[in-house]
Formats: C-alpha cells, structure tokens, sequence
C-alpha cells in the first residue's frame, strides 16, 4: 500500500472509540468521537497556505485532506472535543513509501507540526512527530474496508518515557 491508497481508504465519516491511559495523571479516558476525512485538491487554498508556511512546493503534496472531528470524554463530561486540521501527505522521492506529513494542527500539541511516516509491509502507516514539549507515535491500520484501528503513544520530548497511550477502533459510517 501506498500514501495515495491509504487516503483513499481513509476518505469517510468514522465513528471511533477510544481507550486512553495517561499515565501521569493514572487516570483513564473514554471517548467517542465522530471523525469525517475528506479529500482535497491541491488548489485548494489551505493546501498551498500550509505548503507555503512549510517553504514545499504544492507539486510535491500527494492526497491532501482535512480531518474533523466532533467527540465527547468520558473525564469531563460538559467538555466536546471538536477540531479540524489540514494534513498534507510529501512522499519521499527516495524511498518507498516513506516521506513527511505536514499539518496545520498537531496530534499532542495544538501546534503547526510536520512528522515522518512510513508504510509497512502489512499496509500500517506509522507516524512519528517530535513537538516542543511532546513525542507522538501513532499507527493505523485497516481490519476490512471498513473498520480501522489506530494506537497512540505520547511520549516526553526526549523519547524516554510514556505519558498517555491510546487505542482507537474506528468504524465507516455508510451513507
């Protein structure tokens, strides 16, 4: 599987539940979000704004698309979590598969990021994002057309230590 087949799958409304540890805290969270993931071209005005904020040309950015999501955590009840965010898949021209993701929002910091990801041989896609004071490592993963999994690791900025781990089920909402 490449990046272009991995959006491909990926475009859709998604309901997910997640189990969250944070061990910091030792506390665990539940929540049940609603993710929608559509394509973009790349004309699309945030697609060159967050090219042009990463000095990429917007030749080289591979299946764009925004994710939005709307959930609710089981820690605060009151509390919704919703966002969006621009992700914008470059492949590495020398090496199979691999290449950097860049995004207007970030998974453990709501910050500008850029990642490193691969594709695996089993079609896993692995991301790795260093942040200011953060470390994220999450897979994806597909079980049938439509239902995904995807496991999180937010670590100390130095890599050494484990702050949450998450596991998501993420099933296709079908029109």
């Amino acid at each position: 599987m490449d990046i272009q087949e991995f959006v491909a799958k990926s475009i859709g409304h998604w309901r997910s539940q997640r189990s969250a540890h944070h061990l910091a805290f030792g506390h665990f969270e539940a929540v049940q979000s609603e993710i929608e993931i559509a394509a973009l071209t790349g004309d699309d005005p945030a697609v060159i704004e967050l090219c042009k904020a990463y000095d990429v040309d917007p030749q080289a950015a591979v299946s764009p698309f925004r994710m939005t999501w709307e959930g609710q955590s089981d820690w605060d009840e009151n509390e919704v979590i919703k966002g969006t965010c621009v992700l914008i898949p470059i492949p590495d021209p020398n090496q199979l598969n691999r290449g950097k993701l860049l995004r207007d929002q970030g998974y453990a910091e709501t910050i500008a990021a850029t990642g490193d990801y691969y594709i695996t041989e089993d079609g896993t896609f692995v991301l790795t994002t260093a942040y200011d004071r953060a470390a994220a490592e999450e897979k994806i993963w597909f079980v049938n057309p439509n239902v995904r999994c995807r496991v999180s690791l937010i670590k100390t900025s130095a890599g050494s230590g484990v702050v949450t781990a998450s596991f998501s089920s993420e099933i296709r909402q079908n029109s």
